[in-house]
């Protein structure tokens, strides 16, 4: 199990290696704007749990379960903000989702999944739940 931190760690390595060819310790430092030294701390820690390959100094690459966690860890992260936009939260809802997705199992993110399909598989009922929410906000 990964701590909150190395899972974001591993996201991020996950996305740039989707968009880049080669992965770098300053993308990671830029985008979570993180010291370099915590960066390369944090990616010796995942290279010790199998998660990735990386020399000091070098480029980051994905292992098989690096790659299948940082896949899950993405979709997780869409899950919850496609959830918090279903419920029309007025938040910034990529920083909640940020916030909810360490803190859920496996088996709740499905559970939203499933609750998200019936919603969309019946919009008569996504609708109904739309008006009442629109009664309670005027009545605030």
């Amino acid at each position: 199990m990964l701590s909150p931190s190395l899972e974001d760690y591993l996201e991020e390595v996950y996305r740039f290696s989707i968009t880049q060819e080669v992965v770098r310790v300053s993308d990671i430092s830029h985008k979570l704007n993180f010291a370099l030294p915590s960066v390369s701390k944090a990616l010796g820690k995942l290279r010790a749990r199998g998660y990735i390959s990386y020399q000091k100094y070098g480029y980051i690459g994905l292992t098989d379960k690096g790659r299948q966690m940082g896949s899950y860890l993405v979709k997780r992260n869409q899950v919850l903000q496609d959830f918090l936009m279903l419920l029309r939260t007025p938040c910034d809802v990529a920083a909640e989702a940020e916030a909810m997705e360490h803190y859920l199992s496996r088996e709740t993110i499905e559970s939203i999944q499933v609750m998200m399909a019936f919603m969309r598989d019946e919009p008569e009922v996504y609708q109904s739940f739309v008006d009442y929410a629109n009664k309670h906000d005027k009545k605030k």
